[in-house]
């Protein structure tokens, strides 16, 4: 029961934070490319895979504490669900610049971010 409240804990915190960042990009940078999206998916990838390597390889811990950063904050942080259906109404709308722009911004970077993540884990 613990691990279920660790993980509901942190996926609040997850949730609320990718719902600001999103408003918080929508209006800076504004709406016609969800910037915020694609900003929360990069850093969210980076997070896991920093956070794996580092507590699988450098520093050993419960592994409670991936259910609570990995499942939890990162599960509810990271937008694949919204990335998905924002490319498919970029696909809809006939606006493919757009849409590649998004497919691989989210899939480029977002693998870029885990893969340094993993690299910043390995080399502290």
């Amino acid at each position: 029961m613990k691990d279920f409240l660790a993980i509901s804990v942190a996926a609040i915190v997850g949730a609320n934070l990718r719902y600001l960042l999103s408003r918080l990009a929508a209006r800076e940078l504004g709406p016609i490319f969800p910037y915020g999206t694609l900003g929360i998916n990069i850093v969210g990838s980076f997070i896991v895979g920093f956070f794996v390597i580092w507590t699988s390889e450098r520093v050993l811990v419960d592994p409670r504490w991936r259910l609570l950063v990995v499942v939890g904050f990162c599960g509810s942080f990271t937008t694949f669900s919204s990335y998905a259906f924002e490319t498919m109404s970029y696909f809809e709308q006939g606006q493919w610049g757009l849409m590649l722009t998004n497919v691989l911004g989210n899939n480029l970077l977002c693998l870029g971010g885990a893969l340094a993540g993993m690299a910043l884990a390995r080399a502290l």
